[in-house]
Order: C-alpha cells, then sequence, then structure tokens
C-alpha cells in the first residue's frame, strides 16, 4: 500500500473520525484509525468504538491498493505537525508503516486491518431527509436536556419520533424536558428510536455551517440535507462525505405527552433575553460549591427574582405581561435549568405557562409551537 495526500485534508478527517476511537480497548485496533485505498484517487478512513463508527473519504494519488490500521493518537499528531502540505505513506509487508513529510521521516508499526471490526449490517431500515438547519435547530434546542446519569440508560438519548408529516425530538433528564417538532415530506412513515447523546454531539459537530446564506447565487442551490437511516438496532446520518453509525438505545423511554400540563392557571409573556440576563445577575449568588435555588415572584407585569447564599443576598425585577388568575404565582428554580432552556429557545419572546409552585412550568415561543420546554420547581424550604 503506497498513497500520497494533502497533508490539511487529511489532518482535518482524521480530527474528526478519531472521535470514534476507543480510549482504552483490550482490542489495538479500536484504538486506531482504519485506512483502505478506493480505486486511484481515494482514501477511506474509519473509525469505530464498537458503539459509534465514523468514516470519511478523501482524495489521493493511490500507487498501490492496500489497508492498515494506525494508531489514530500519534498518527493525528505526526499529520498535523507536518511541515509541508504533501504526506507521503507506504505500508510494508511487515505492517511497517513509512510517513514522509518533507524533510521528516517517521516509522510505525501498523494493526492488521483484520482485526478491525466490520461496520454494522443496517437491515429492516427507514429513512427520511432532513436539512441541515432544521436538523442543527432540533438538535441544539433539545440536546441539553439529556441526562447524564446512567440509572435510566434510555434517557441519556434523544427520542426521534417519526409520524406522517412531522418529526418530533424529546430529551428528558427527572428535571427537564425539551421537545422540538418539525413538519417533513414523508406522509406514510410511523417509527420511532433513540439516539444516544453523545452520537448527537458529533452529528451536531459535523454538520456543515453555510456561511454564504447572503450570496444570491448560493440561493439558487439546493439546500443541504442529511440522511437519516434507522434499522433494529442502528442509526446512520450521511452528512456530506460522512458516514455516521451508532447503537440505538434500548429501554422504554419516558410517556412525556403525559407530562406535559394541559392546562394552566397563569400565562407569562417576557423577553427571552431579558428574563435570561436577569437570572444571570441574580445567580452571581451561586457557585459549584454554593448551590440555591433562584426564587422567583410572578405578577401581571412585573416578575421578581432573588437569591440567598452563604455569599449574599441579589435580586432583580423585569417587566412582562401576565395573564393571572391570582394576583401573583411564586416558584423557585435550577438556574441553570432554566438558562439553559433560555439559551436554547431561539426566539425574541416566550410564554412561561404556570400553575402551582410545585407544578412544571412550560415554555414555548409566542408564534408557533415548535419547541416546548418543561422546567421541574424547586420545592421551597416552607413547603410542606
Amino acid at each position: 500500500m503506497r498513497f500520497t495526500c494533502g497533508k490539511n485534508q487529511l489532518a482535518n478527517a482524521l480530527s474528526n473520525v478519531q472521535k470514534a476511537v476507543a480510549t482504552r480497548s483490550t482490542i489495538p485496533a479500536l484504538e486506531g484509525v482504519l485506512i483502505k485505498t478506493i480505486g486511484d484517487n481515494n482514501i477511506e478512513l474509519c473509525a469505530y468504538n464498537t458503539e459509534l463508527g465514523i468514516k470519511t473519504s478523501i482524495d489521493a494519488n493511490i500507487y498501490k491498493s492496500g489497508s492498515i490500521v494506525i494508531n489514530s493518537h500519534i498518527f493525528t499528531d505526526i499529520i498535523k505537525k507536518a511541515p509541508c502540505d504533501l504526506i507521503e505513506i507506504e505500508i510494508q509487508d511487515n505492517l511497517i508503516i513509512k510517513i514522509k513529510a518533507g524533510q521528516s521521516n517517521f516509522e510505525l508499526i501498523g494493526i492488521n486491518p483484520e482485526d478491525f471490526p466490520e461496520l454494522p449490517n443496517i437491515s429492516q431500515t427507514e429513512s427520511i431527509n432532513l436539512s441541515v438547519e432544521i436538523l442543527r435547530s432540533m438538535i441544539k434546542q433539545t440536546i441539553f436536556a439529556v441526562s447524564d446519569n446512567d440509572s435510566k440508560p434510555v434517557h441519556t438519548g434523544t427520542l426521534f419520533e417519526i409520524k406522517p408529516g412531522q418529526i418530533t425530538l424529546v430529551s428528558v433528564d427527572g428535571f427537564r424536558l425539551a421537545m422540538r417538532t418539525e413538519n417533513i415530506q414523508e406522509q406514510d412513515l410511523e417509527f420511532r428510536f433513540v439516539v444516544p447523546g453523545k452520537t448527537l454531539r458529533e452529528v451536531l459537530r459535523l454538520l456543515p455551517i453555510n456561511n454564504n446564506i447572503n450570496n444570491s447565487e448560493n440561493n439558487n442551490t439546493q439546500e443541504k440535507t442529511v440522511k437519516i437511516t434507522a434499522g433494529m438496532r442502528h442509526i446512520v446520518f450521511q452528512i456530506d462525505e460522512y458516514i455516521i453509525i451508532s447503537r440505538l438505545l434500548d429501554g422504554e423511554f419516558l410517556d412525556y405527552q403525559a407530562t406535559i400540563p394541559e392546562n394552566y392557571l397563569s400565562k407569562i409573556r417576557v423577553s427571552t433575553g431579558d428574563f435570561l440576563e436577569s437570572i444571570e445577575r441574580v445567580s452571581l449568588m451561586i457557585s459549584d460549591r454554593i448551590t440555591s435555588p433562584v426564587k422567583t415572584m410572578f405578577s401581571k407585569d412585573k416578575i421578581n427574582l432573588s437569591c440567598v447564599t452563604s455569599l449574599g443576598k441579589s435580586s432583580d425585577e423585569l417587566d412582562c405581561t401576565g395573564e393571572m388568575t391570582e394576583e401573583y404565582t411564586e416558584i423557585a428554580f435550577n438556574s441553570k435549568y432554566m438558562l439553559e432552556a433560555l439559551k436554547s429557545a431561539d426566539c425574541d419572546e416566550i410564554y412561561i405557562y404556570l400553575n402551582t409552585n410545585l407544578s412544571p412550568m412550560k415554555i414555548t415561543p409566542i408564534d408557533n409551537n415548535s419547541f416546548l420546554f418543561l422546567v421541574l420547581p424547586v420545592r421551597f424550604k416552607t413547603d410542606n
């Protein structure tokens, strides 16, 4: 096996693919990247830790075909620090890898490619296509509520629920819920699956960013899409030249519809940015070691916030527009959970729906039903 390729293209591909490399494994091949030639002009790079796999291909000049597994960490470091733009790689019969970059030369011991596990074969599949921007928005508005507690593994992922003409993503962690809904063209599909949060973070990282939104020539081009293919146990995201394959999470996901309050006693309309900044100011009394809820009083035209910790006291006030059945509603919440919801809202104003001081707060945009957040309150010390 012998080929040459560009340094920057190879370094970028390695940086993305190695996110699926196993950090510690009894199988050395899982700590490496599989490289194999494809035809005369491409090489394929693949990493797989048995839960997540990422592969891509880049341009190369192929002089001799073949395949090899190379330790990901040291190989990536060598390529990134290479002193020139052209990389030459040759694998000898004894699995010795020779890397030449300008005046720099390296020799590594490779791993037999037969030791590298095959990526899962996806059968009994259903697939949909989503625009890059819609998928990016849906993941961003739900991933913050994915659980990091392994006590219920299914909640460390996001539920994808596809119904005729609609897709919904839902994340829960026991303290909050985030739901995002979009219309889709597929009118005859109905299936659901749960994707690990770690996988979605990699998908989000690999989604291309359109830097030419204001370019009139670009507006005539077809919008980029992501193909999502789901099997019984695995999911595949096809993003430009990258393919991400991940296992799905097993288990019974929360009946999220049953947790959403149907009725409310109060409805508050408030500026998202003003509310966020007010919470940030009041939360200056909170640290990693010193925690306390933010106590909030909602009235018809004002929101009053306060916080008391061993560091001191803070309070703030902002304007709102409320429909109240009582003079005011007092509720306390974890500032981190509320801030993450507000930062994910991506709209200028929101509605906050309230019931009692022990009922979840529901947050929605004012002009559509694209997202819905629930944040559970914190019990007052004076509550029974």
